[in-house]
């Protein structure tokens, strides 16, 4: 008897290729988008067109900002290796982590804890969450921990991302516990950080993400996806008007010896 291997995701034979057991050819292609079809392959279930719209807005919201170490990875792998694009790609992807991208997750992880440990008894007030939150970040910097999602290299006082995917979120009847604690973080911080920074973008995604229901433990996964077609984006533009070269040459011809004794 042969083993069986079983799946809700993809099967083929010989003349079809099914997805949720669904025709792949004829009821998805030109059907699904996307975006639409990345919630479903996780959440294995189709999303509402609210939920399509707050996911989409995170994908956009992550897929590119600027020369960011994993633009600038990608970029050099690709003038080291023109000939694997696969290789700049991936160089991209490799650098999201805990400072770039991986706070999506961290934030997602951290906010449901908080949430978890209220064992499903959740304020019902501004003043309720503010409770919450101020004594997670109390919690938190006792710990001699960071708050993920506070706090960002660019922008200082406002991430302008944050306001608009809590806008979308709200008009879609999709904000929940925790882009509610989110916000609540973004208000009471202060009190125990004795400094005001922005709630940045990559953690009110991970709010977000993390209300839509998806796995807290797969949200940099969504960030990764978002950034791939950043990188894509940025490699093409390396190709037209390319400046790998000029960032080698940069950091290459102002290196400085230095002593080891004196480092």
């Amino acid at each position: 008897m042969s083993p069986a291997y079983p799946s809700s995701l993809g099967t083929s034979d010989a003349d079809h290729i099914r997805l949720f057991g669904h025709d792949l050819a004829d009821d998805l292609m030109g059907k699904v988008g996307f975006g639409e079809l990345a919630f479903w392959l996780l959440a294995a279930r189709r999303p509402t067109p609210g939920e399509s719209r707050v996911f989409e807005s995170v994908l956009v919201a992550l897929a590119d900002h600027g020369f960011t170490p994993t633009a600038i990875a990608a970029r050099v792998t690709y003038l080291s290796a023109p000939d694997s694009l696969q290789g700049a790609l991936a160089a991209g992807l490799l650098g999201g982590g805990s400072r770039f991208l991986g706070v999506t997750e961290d934030c997602g992880l951290f906010l449901h804890e908080v949430l978890a440990g209220l064992n499903g008894t959740l304020p019902t007030t501004d003043e309720g969450w503010d409770a919450v939150a101020l004594a997670a970040v109390r919690a938190t910097k006792t710990a001699g921990r960071f708050v993920p999602g506070l706090g960002h290299p660019v922008h200082k006082v406002t991430d302008p991302r944050t306001p608009v995917l809590i806008r979308i979120a709200s008009e879609e009847g999709l904000r929940g516990p925790h882009l509610r604690l989110f916000e609540a973080i973004g208000r009471v911080h202060e009190q125990v950080l004795g400094r005001r920074l922005p709630l940045n973008g990559a953690g009110v995604c991970g709010a977000a993400l993390a209300d839509l229901g998806l796995p807290v433990e797969l949200l940099r996964g969504f960030a990764l996806l978002a950034r791939a077609a950043g990188l894509l984006g940025q490699i093409a533009e390396e190709r037209r008007r390319p400046i790998g070269m000029d960032m080698y040459l940069a950091v290459d011809r102002n290196a400085v010896y230095v002593d080891p004794s004196d480092s």
